[in-house]
This record gives C-alpha cells, structure tokens and sequence, in this order.
C-alpha cells in the first residue's frame, strides 16, 4: 500500500456514535461513508437515518491523513488493522464503488446481509444502474441476485436479471 495514495479505511466508533463521526469527517473536508437507511420514527412523523452497519465509518484518505484525523483532529473512532497483516484494514475505490452501488439499488430488496448464503461464480453486470459493478452471482427463492462484500465480513446484494450478467 503507498503510504500518500488515497484508500478506503475502516474505522470503528463507540455504538451510535456512527452519523456523528461522519458529519465531523465531513466538516474536516474528508469524504467517508456510512451506510445507511430512512425510516419513519416509531413515534411521530419525521424520518431518521440510521446506520446499516453499528459502529463501522469508512473514510477515504492516504495512510497519513487517516492516522492524523484520529490522532490530532479529534476524530473519536479508530482505525482497524487486518488481523492477517496487522496492518490497517482498507477497501480499495472500485470494491467501495460497486459496494455502494449494489447497496443504493438494494435497499427495498434486502439490502445488506451478513454473510452470503451461497456464493456462486464471479460476474460482472452488463446492463442497467449496476452496470460495470463486479460480484458474485446468488441465487435466493428463484430470484438471481448480485452480491458485493467488503472485508469478507458485510455483504450487499441487489436483484439482477439473470441475461443481464456475465461470467468473469
């Protein structure tokens, strides 16, 4: 990993904390991404956001920028390292995109999942919102769907017309 190159990184935050340590990153100028949803209060009318994904912000900046946010910036989170490396854990830009991309077009249909439940070939969608993203291919109830994972540990997955992929 180039240490000034810009990458993805996975920092945890204290529960709840989620939507606070992005604004912050947000107000620093700092691009990060929480997934998320909009559902209706159980009390009242308003919509709130709330996380997918409990106590997970991931932020992009080189290797750098990412340790001076938490240490000097008063970023309350921190960087997770790989425990196969024991280097920090990253997701490179196209996995972030295609992840992205798999969950905004997902979320009605299943959104994220914790863990695929049968993965199949590798493939690549060749038409329509997702077009270019790369996953695996799912078969769940009949329905055929594309499935995108970050870190081998969050999933995300959105149904696809079976013509619409191609083996990779």
């Amino acid at each position: 990993m180039a240490e000034q190159q810009a990458y993805w990184f996975v920092a945890k935050t204290r529960h709840g904390a989620e939507l606070s340590v992005r604004n912050r990153l947000t107000q620093l100028g700092v691009e990060s991404f929480v997934p998320t949803r909009t559902r209706r209060a159980t009390r009242g009318k308003r919509m709130v956001e709330e996380p997918l994904l409990t106590s997970y912000v991931f932020l992009h900046a080189s290797q750098n920028e990412a340790l001076n946010l938490i240490h000097f910036y008063g970023v309350k989170a921190d960087l997770v390292n790989d425990c196969a490396t024991h280097r920090l854990m990253f997701v490179s830009d196209k996995n972030m995109e295609d992840f992205r991309r798999v969950l905004a077009a997902s979320i009605e249909e299943g959104g994220l999942v914790d863990k695929p439940l049968c993965l199949g070939e590798k493939v690549r969608v060749t038409q329509g919102v997702l077009k270019g993203v790369e996953g695996y291919v799912l078969e769940l109830q009949g329905r055929i769907y594309v499935v995108v994972g970050l870190l081998n540990c969050v999933f995300a997955r959105a149904k696809v017309p079976r013509a619409w992929l191609e083996k990779i």
